[in-house]
């Protein structure tokens, strides 16, 4: 397991940093046939680095039916952080809708973790069995484990990236300023001010009305 967080955080971005959460909870938590994360906003899911198809074609029944355990989990970061369904059959009481059609896509149990820091909630990691009675104690501790190293792991590569998006947009701008003090004789701050009041007068995002200034070399 250490060696499986240090390669967590050795991933070079967001995309391969929930690709080895997701591949690692099939190699390392016993009963594991299928692993996605789930992002919630407002109503709409969104499934990242599914291992197979059937991690997809849950969460989009939960989006569809607005319930479900992994539904409930992600929508309600206070309440349950971890859950496990030995068998599906067994919640039609509770997930009624879900429950029956869950079972039809061949879920047989599953077991979902919320992904979290202690800043932001990030989604939650649902693993799934084709078979009830799949996931043990064991199982939930190992998922449990595998969790907590990727939230972190997560959370780490989200802020390396934003960072990097930062760096990028602060060259743009600078760049474009450049090019507007060079062809119009004006100082720092007036070109920044020109950028500026461009972007407001046409709801234009400041770092979109740079880039369009570098590539046409002046304003559009």
């Amino acid at each position: 397991m250490a060696s499986m967080a240090r390669d967590l955080l050795a991933q070079e971005s967001v995309d391969a940093t929930l690709q080895r959460i997701t591949k690692s909870a099939t190699e390392l938590v016993e009963g594991c046939d299928a692993a996605g994360i789930l992002v919630l906003q407002g109503n709409k899911v969104e499934t990242l680095a599914p291992t197979d198809q059937l991690a997809v074609d849950s969460d989009q029944l939960q989006e569809r039916l607005s319930e479900g355990p992994c539904f409930d989990a992600a929508h309600n970061p206070q309440g349950e952080r971890v859950f496990r369904i030995a068998d599906v059959t067994d919640e039609h009481s509770r997930w009624p809708a879900y429950a029956p059609q869950a079972q039809a896509l061949g879920v047989g149990s599953m077991m979902g973790f919320l992904l979290f820091t202690d800043d932001e909630d990030l989604g939650a990691l649902n693993l799934y069995s084709r078979r009830p009675g799949a996931f043990t104690e064991a199982s939930e501790l190992a998922g449990w484990l595998l969790a907590s190293h990727a939230a972190v792991a997560f959370s780490s590569a989200r802020t390396h990236a934003q960072m990097e998006r930062a760096v990028a947009t602060r060259h743009v701008i600078g760049e474009a300023m450049g090019i507007l003090m060079g062809r119009h004789h004006i100082t720092e701050e007036q070109a920044f001010d020109v950028l500026r009041r461009y972007s407001q007068q046409n709801n234009t995002k400041l770092h979109e009305v740079a880039r369009q200034v570098c590539e046409q070399g002046g304003l559009p």
